[in-house]
């Protein structure tokens, strides 16, 4: 090697050191900074972590496990009946268009669609107590479609689904 070359290797060996020495003691200033820094805690957390391992269920046995068991189906079917779907209402039209709309506007699974008055015929040739009947409980038909129970939303009363079948049966009058 000359000694241009020489000089060139050592300056460039020293510049290297010296970023190295560098970065070392910036990582070592940043190391020092974050852990004089304080932790953030969660205030929600000791609430978290309660729920997370709190039980799921419990042993109910002999009569003090049916009083038990019957007080809890009480608040189960109170909490449902206060869930009613779209507040409540009995308007026939705003629960067409919040959940029947999606199968009844396009035909899907064979649904007929609002206003084909020769689909639905046959239907209303039924009765509209049949098909009331058929929308609270659900119904397979013999072409193999099928109408979910309350249109698939469980939170329906009987006289919301009733409202709703009859607002789209008078369309197809």
């Amino acid at each position: 090697m000359t000694k241009s070359d020489q000089s060139f290797m050592r300056q460039f060996s020293m510049l290297i050191a010296g970023l190295s020495v560098l970065t070392v003691l910036l990582i070592s200033l940043g190391w020092a900074i974050y852990n004089h820094e304080p932790k953030e805690t969660n205030p929600n957390a000791p609430q978290q972590v309660e729920a997370r391992i709190a039980p799921v269920g419990a042993v109910y046995a002999g009569d003090t496990g049916r009083a038990a068991m019957a007080a809890a189906e009480e608040a189960a079917a109170k909490a449902a009946a206060s869930q009613v779907a779209y507040g409540g209402t009995t308007d026939g039209k705003t629960i067409y268009e919040n959940l029947c709309h999606s199968c009844h506007t396009a035909g899907v699974a064979g649904a007929p669609k609002l206003g084909d008055k020769a689909a639905w015929a046959p239907r209303l040739a039924q009765g509209l107590d049949t098909l009331v009947k058929h929308a609270i409980e659900g119904y397979k038909g013999p072409d193999g479609n099928m109408m979910p129970a309350k249109g698939g939303n469980p939170s329906l009363t009987d006289a919301q689904v009733k409202a709703a079948v009859t607002w789209i049966t008078d369309q197809a009058k």
